[in-house]
């Protein structure tokens, strides 16, 4: 990091993730969850870091983590064309299946 405060800021995300999702100490945190957006709307995230907060997710939703994990699953969407890109979970369409 350029900046001893931009390293701080992303140790703290770091910790306040894994905290928030009951995560080990050393687990590895997904990029996108320790940076912010120019805009702070990004509408994809990694399937892995969507699979990271699945037990959150269910647990604040009272729902069985396996079907908030399934839908998950099902919300993976592959790269643009088939080559752009990397897999990624659009959240307002999971979040839109999760409400259903």
């Amino acid at each position: 990091p350029p900046s001893a405060d931009l390293a701080a800021a992303v140790a703290q995300r770091a910790a306040d993730f894994r905290a928030a999702n009951g995560l080990a100490a050393a687990a590895a945190v997904p990029t996108e969850m320790l940076f912010a957006s120019g805009s702070g709307l990004d509408p994809h995230v990694s399937p892995d870091a969507a699979r990271l907060q699945v037990a959150r997710v269910a647990a604040a939703r009272g729902l069985d983590e396996a079907a908030v994990a399934a839908l998950v699953g099902q919300s993976v969407e592959g790269p643009q064309l088939g080559l752009l890109g990397q897999p990624r979970v659009n959240v307002l369409l999971l979040n839109l299946a999760l409400d259903g």
